[in-house]
């Protein structure tokens, strides 16, 4: 087991990157670990500006005095470095086709994000986007538990976002991506995912959460200072 001065993680309490860290470190049994909470609103500590002086960002994980950055560079790191629970398969093809996938995916997080504040004809074709991104995701994931199998992996934890922040961000911004019945593979998946105690046990509350992007949104809007 690592020692937690020898492992550190510079986070924030409703950010989906820090959580896909703390997710596959849960997975990899690293809890043994210290865990700072950064007030990247307004008053980010002078350690994070060091470790990550170019965008300021959270997660930042630090290892044996060693800093790294980007939530799905410190998830293979992570896997690199403990190796059970892989988290990634040894096939290099399957590896390199599930890393370019989560590339591809990436942009969702943002666009779902924006879309929870933004208005009018911009809304409607980050909306279409969305919906027609989720359309390769129902095909990618149709039939199977997981993404990479039947056990959680680095895909799972890099989309894992979706089983709280998307609906969150659909309640704060009244609109509607997720359906049942039109993604019955990622509606499945999603159930799969929430039932990991690994995986529930870290998400943060749904109301505290839809509470802070309801005033981020505001903030967003330009309605307040």
């Amino acid at each position: 087991m690592e020692n937690a001065e020898e492992l550190k993680l510079l986070g924030f309490w409703v950010s989906p990157f820090v959580l896909r860290v703390e997710w596959a470190l849960m997975l990899k049994g690293i809890t043994d670990y210290e865990y700072v909470d950064e007030d990247i609103l307004h008053n980010r500590s002078s350690l994070l500006l060091e470790l990550n002086p170019v965008h300021k960002k959270v997660p930042v994980l630090i290892h044996k005095g060693k800093a790294i950055a980007e939530s799905l560079v410190i998830v293979e790191y992570i896997d690199e470095t403990w190796k059970n629970h892989p988290l990634l398969p040894q096939d290099p093809y399957e590896k390199a086709r599930l890393r370019s996938f989560a590339i591809f995916a990436e942009k969702l997080i943002f666009d779902s994000y924006n879309a929870s504040w933004s208005q009018g004809e911009a809304k409607e074709k980050l909306v279409k986007s969305i919906i027609e991104a989720f359309e390769k995701i129902e095909e990618e994931i149709k039939g199977k538990t997981f993404f990479g199998g039947e056990s959680v992996g680095f895909l799972d934890i890099a989309l894992g976002w979706i089983s709280l922040w998307l609906p969150v961000w659909e309640e704060v911004g009244s609109f509607k991506i997720l359906d049942s019945i039109k993604f019955p593979g990622i509606a499945s998946w999603l159930q799969n995912l929430r039932s990991q105690p690994v995986i529930k046990e870290r998400l943060p509350p749904k109301e505290r959460a839809v509470k802070f992007y309801q005033e981020r949104r505001i903030v967003r809007m330009g309605l307040v200072n």
